[in-house]
Formats: structure tokens, sequence, C-alpha cells
């Protein structure tokens, strides 16, 4: 851990000052307090996200400024203004009043990334529904489940989703009662059963007033898949807004002239928190791409866009890294000047290779959907440890502990000793509870007065405070009695040539317990061979040592993965050892 060569920042990398430019002070005088103040958010009175994000900006000297920049392939840029996004979000709100739906009832959202998903979001919040987002490429039955799981009232999806996916289901989703249809030829639909959106949304008036919402009302219903049972639906306030905004300010350091590129999909949190909520909040540009990844269309994007700040997973990077260095060499970012990670723990190879082919390093942060925002990052003045996830943002208390089975918690002072990632209750964006689940939810916190949430991963914090992931609790490797985390054994095999993505498990074995299994794919250029398998295991002993190098090594055209990106090792292992492979909801397609 922290062996590979820090990466000191400079005066080229640091070409506005970071909005954390002192650790230390802007930690020690930071107050969630002075945060809800910043966002209007007063004790006891009413707050709602969609009237924060949006009105603030539509009324004032930015009403023309592009909100949400629209892209999509053979078509001119969709530039929605701030005083226009407001219009339409409240038109929104309408549609909803005229069906009948009240406060707190459910509006869930299946699109890719067209702009009557992001009108419709915002106009839910502001009517005081709770939004709930679906990841487009999601099947039926998935769909299905979270649906009824989340008593949703109205779904807005459009006319070839609906068709392919979910009008054969439709007796199935007995709480569904409107169904409101994007045409994607933009001609109309008249399908049974459902409404045309663009027809409602033309009869309804521009004027609304934002819900009578409190801090503490429901606002977001994200699902997140475990490995066992149905998905679990985390609850997300309207007071959540305000930890969007101080970790986008902090963590993603944006400024008010930023262009903002956050390639995550509306229908995962990231995509929400910071591909809508946060830079509306900062009255940025948004930039939005309809297609798929595509490195040429990517490194285009940066270039013709003028990206300043780009937000995107450890997944899409190992494919441009894979795509080779040649693309972005025909290409120039002189506006580019921070790029963060989430989604997965990033490879010290990924971090350096940012440097080396863009210019910049890569930012590695650290959240989870329970958590709402951002908790643990390198911010744009840290130097960056590969490898490291950073250090805890300010107003956010992390720590390395030790539960016992009676409920015992134990804080871990030593540095570099492996335990569970833990933070202090009490951030805006904390989630409030599992939906219909008050158990599960109570057993993610311990200590007195359950003052810690516990996050369910292993970590590691260095002398200099920096947290370094080690694996998902159910996912270490014990072997002989050495505690391996993937991770590490992951990083290593990314770092040969050859690999393009690796993941690792524990495969039982009778004398030592477990040894250490690897499978990874191959960039281009290379084929798999008894060979090459020989030279991956000797690498990664040659990096890790005997004790925590794999043993054994696959070769798999593309592994697992979620459809966020995560490479599923559960899944790995389940095949590998023949166990039942769970809830397969996120998995993309093809793995």
């Amino acid at each position: 851990m922290g062996s590979a060569p820090l990466i000191r920042k400079t005066v080229d990398d640091l070409r506005v000052v970071p909005n954390l430019a002192d650790y230390a002070a802007g930690c020690s005088s930071f107050s969630w307090q002075a945060a809800n103040r910043d966002l209007g958010l007063r004790t006891g009175g009413g707050f709602n996200i969609a009237h924060v994000a949006l009105d603030a900006h539509a009324s004032g000297q930015i009403r023309e400024k592009v909100a949400l920049r629209f892209l999509a392939l053979d078509q001119p840029a969709h530039d929605l203004g701030y005083g226009e996004l407001s219009r339409l979000s409240k038109r929104f709100a309408n549609v909803l009043k005229q069906l009948g739906i009240a406060k707190g009832e459910r509006v869930f959202m299946l699109a890719g990334r067209i702009p009557e998903l992001y009108v419709a979001v915002l106009g839910s919040l502001w009517h005081g529904a709770v939004v709930s987002p679906l990841f487009s490429a999601f099947g039926p039955e998935p769909i299905a489940t979270r649906v009824n799981l989340g008593a949703c009232r109205v779904l807005v999806t459009t006319d070839r989703l609906y068709e392919r996916k979910l009008a054969q289901w439709r007796d199935q989703m007995p709480t569904l009662e409107h169904v409101l249809l994007v045409a994607e030829d933009g001609n109309g639909t008249a399908i049974p059963g459902t409404l045309d959106l663009a027809t409602l949304m033309d009869a309804a008036s521009d004027t609304c007033a934002p819900a009578a919402t409190t801090a503490e009302d429901m606002a977001l219903l994200h699902f997140t898949s475990g490995t066992t049972g149905t998905p679990k639906g985390a609850v997300h306030v309207h007071g959540a807004a305000v930890a969007h905004y101080a970790t986008a300010r902090y963590a993603l350091d944006l400024h008010p002239d930023d262009i903002f590129w956050c390639t995550a999909d509306p229908g995962w949190v990231t995509g929400t928190s910071y591909g809508i909520i946060a830079p509306l909040l900062h009255g940025v540009t948004s930039i939005i791409d309809r297609e798929e990844f595509d490195a040429e269309r990517w490194y285009g994007i940066l270039q013709d866009e003028g990206v300043t700040v780009w937000y995107t997973a450890p997944t899409a990077i190992r494919m441009l890294m894979k795509a080779g260095a040649e693309i972005p060499r025909k290409y120039r970012f002189p506006a580019l000047r921070f790029i963060a990670s989430v989604g997965e723990p990033l490879n010290p190879e990924a971090v350096r290779w940012g440097k080396e082919v863009l210019g910049l390093p890569i930012h590695d942060n650290w959240w989870q959907t329970e958590t709402g925002g951002i908790m643990i990052a390198n911010t744009a003045a840290f130097d960056i440890k590969p490898g490291s996830m950073g250090r805890p943002l300010p107003g956010i208390d992390a720590a390395i502990v030790k539960h016992e089975e009676d409920g015992t918690l134990t804080l871990i002072d030593t540095p570099d000793t492996e335990g569970e990632l833990a933070l202090k209750a009490g951030w805006p964006s904390m989630f409030r509870g599992y939906l219909n689940n008050a158990e599960r939810y109570r057993k993610c916190f311990a200590g007195p007065d359950n003052e810690w949430y516990l996050t369910g991963d292993l970590a590691k914090r260095d002398a200099d405070g920096y947290y370094w992931f080690v694996g998902r609790a159910d996912d270490v490797i014990k072997s002989a009695g050495h505690l391996i985390g993937p991770f590490e054994v992951e990083s290593a095999l990314m770092e040969h040539p050859a690999v393009a993505e690796a993941g690792v498990i524990g495969k039982p074995d009778p004398v030592v317990g477990e040894v250490v299994k690897a499978f990874v794919s191959l960039k281009s250029g290379f084929t798999d061979s008894e060979e090459l398998r020989r030279e991956l295991l000797g690498h990664a002993r040659k990096k890790l040592g005997a004790a925590v190098a794999p043993k054994e090594i696959a070769v798999l055209p593309t592994l697992p993965r979620t459809r966020s990106g995560k490479i599923m090792r559960r899944l790995l292992k389940a095949r590998e050892l023949g166990l039942p492979e769970g809830d397969l909801s996120t998995l993309e397609a093809g793995g």
C-alpha cells in the first residue's frame, strides 16, 4: 500500500484556485449549518431540491445560460437554459397535479439521457413526488420488481422501451396507474393504456409553486442490489441537496464558469446526484451525451465542448486505456483542468495513465448509494497517492473500526491497519432508511447511540490520513492466515501491458483455506496462451510476493460487470464454484 510514486501537483495542474486549497483549514472551518445557509435551508423551514436547483438561477443573471447541453449522433446540440428548464419542470409538475399524484407518491424514470427525463426528474421533485430512476438497459423482470417494491404510480419512459420491455408485464405491476411516453421518433404515441407526454406538456401551465416539502421529506429512492434477496430501496431526502452542493464544490472543484461532463447514466445514483442535481445547484453548464461509449467520440466531446471538469468511471478509463494512446494524440483538451472517477477503486496504473496521456492525473473518490454523495476524495489541491481513495471531505468523519458480533465497536487508530470503513452519521445525504426494511437499516449502524454507519467496505488509513480500499467485507480472501484484498492483486495484474481488466476471488483450498484465483481480459493485440498465463502469474508474484499473488489465472473474453461498471467478483466466484448466481438484474449485457 502506498508504494506507487506520489503524484505531486504542479502549477499546471491547478489552473484555478481550488475550492479546498487548504485541507486542514477547510475541514476545521466547515459546518453543515453554514452549508445549509448557503442554499437557503432554514431550521424548520421548507426546502425543495428542484426549487433551489432551478429558481435561484432561472430568475437571476444566468437565466439564459445553458444548463443542459444534449448531444446525439448526427444531430445538432440541443440546449436548455436555466429559465427554460425551470419553465418545463413546472409544466411537468402540473402534469402530475392533473393526474392526481400527491406529495410523496412515486414517479419512476426509465429512459436514456434525453431531455424529457431531466425535466421529469426536476418536475417531480418540484411537485413533491418521490423520484426513482431506473437504468434503461434493465430487463422486464428487474424493472417490474423495483416498480412493485417502490409502489410506483407513474412511469416516464419511451414508446420503444415500453413496447419492448413493459407492455407484456403491465398487469404484473398493480400500483402503476399512468405510463407517460416519449415518442422516440418525435411524432407522438398512441399505445393503448399509455399517455403521450408531449401532449400533456403542451396542455400544462408554466405556473406552479413548489411543493411544501421540508429537508427531511423523502425525495429520491435509489435501488441497490445485494448478493442475495430483492433489491434494497435506499431512501434519500430533499436536504441531501446540501451535501450534493458541498461535495461537488470540494471533491469535483466546480466553479461557476465550468463546463461539466458527468458520464454516469441517470438511472444510477451518480447520474442523479452529480449528473443532474449538483451541477444545477452550482449554476454550471452540463454536457449530456445520449450515445454509448466510443473512444473517438469521447475525446471529441472533451475537445469540442471545452469540458473543464470531467467525472467518469474506472471502467470507462480502462476502456480508453485499452483503445490505445494514439487516439487522444489527435485531440487537444486545453480547457480540461480536473478529472475525477468513481464506481469502484481506480487502479494506480489508470491514475498514472491520465497524467501521461491526458496531461492530468485522475482523482479517485469513494461513496455509496447509501451515502448519497461523495464522502472521501482526492481533491484538486491534493498530491495523489495512486490507488488511494483520498481523504474525508469537510463535514465527514470517517474511521477504521472493528465491529464484533456482539455489537461492540472499536476504533482502530494504528495506521495501515485493516478494518471496516465507518462514517459518523449525520451528513445531509445519508440515506434515511431502506424502504419497508427497518431491520436491515438498523443493522447498518453501531456504536454508542448507533452513531457510526458501517459501510461494509474494508479499508486502511495511512499515517497521512489517506484511505485505501481493501475490498468488500465478503470479498476478502483468507489464505494461510493472510488477509488478501482482491483490489491489491487486481491492481498488480492491471500493470501488465497485456491486461485490460482483472477480477480476483478466493477459491476454497483444503490446506490453506483459500487460494487466490484471478480472471483477466486482454487488451487488443494479445491472445491467450499458457505462456502468457505463466508470465502473468510471475508478474504478480514479483509485484506482490508468493503469499499474496494468485495461484491460478483464467483468461475470459470479458469480465462480468454491473451496468454501472463494477466487476462482479461474487458472480465470478459463483460460476467458478457452481453456486447460485443470485440477483443478476444489474449485470451488463453479455456478462
